[in-house]
């Protein structure tokens, strides 16, 4: 129960991000969109540093000065995996009109929340290769960890769902629609940390690869979309001392209760 729970803390934090569109008026500004991604990209760099790559070193520590080398594999394997994605779906990142994949004839908002999709997934797969180390008896995952990463994702997802549901309703779509394309933007994470699990569990021994994979997955939505995302047109600090804050709050929370 407690583990069902765990994947389902991300997704609500999405849905809760969308219902923003709700209550809130007026589209969201730029420079509160480039706090918002700023602060999601420092939970990530947090979040894939405390939680993913520092544990898959200290499984492999029986290597010796090779320790490191199961953590690198994986790293660039989930790196190469979502740059593969990148190129084979298509997607329309905000605050821009050119897609990005192969030519489609998808609608732009259905293309937003493929772009908002793609980055969900390496975030559901970290939360799942977590909790599958946790009930794997793995010593170095706790059910606090676990927990810690669940809301670590959740908090930095609160804003993306905001992110995406507001945009479109501006854009001419019911609030009713955007909220429902939030929210469905979100649905890949407890599917994808599901299915991570089911894997993992044939595949303990490769958990040291699981993890930095999914690291690697996430350091690439960051820098290859949240980053440029949170620093694009006028010179402003918001977006880093915003991403400041969120490596904070997850490295904090990783300690305090993993």
């Amino acid at each position: 129960m407690d583990v069902l729970i765990g994947l389902m803390i991300p997704f609500l934090g999405t849905a809760l991000g969308a219902a923003c569109v709700f209550f809130m008026k007026k589209e969201l500004s730029t420079p509160v969109q480039r706090a918002l991604t700023g602060f999601a990209a420092g939970v990530m760099v947090a979040a894939s540093i405390w939680s993913l790559l520092i544990p898959a070193m200290e499984q492999s520590e029986g290597k010796g000065k090779l320790a490191f080398l199961p953590a690198a594999i994986g790293f660039w394997i989930g790196v190469l995996f979502l740059l593969l994605l990148d190129h084979i779906i298509p997607h329309l990142h905000m605050n821009t009109d050119k897609a990005e994949g192969p030519k489609s004839k998808l609608a732009k908002t259905t293309m937003m929340v493929l772009a908002v999709t793609l980055h969900n997934i390496p975030e559901g797969m970290a939360v799942g290769v977590v909790y599958a180390g946790f009930l794997s008896k793995n010593s170095t995952m706790t059910l606090g960890g676990a927990l810690a990463l669940s809301l670590g994702i959740a908090i930095q997802n609160f804003p993306e769902g905001a992110i995406i549901s507001m945009p479109l309703h501006a854009q001419g779509n019911s609030k009713r629609k955007a909220f429902s394309a939030g929210v469905l933007s979100g649905v890949v994470e407890p599917v994808g940390a599901l299915l991570t699990i089911l894997a993992a569990g044939l595949l303990v021994p490769a958990m040291p690869y699981l993890l930095s994979f999914a690291a690697g997955a996430m350091l690439y939505v960051v820098v290859e979309e949240l980053i440029p995302e949170m620093s694009e047109g006028e010179h402003s600090n918001i977006g880093v001392i915003s991403f400041s804050f969120g490596f904070t709050l997850m490295m904090a929370l990783d300690v305090a209760l993993g």
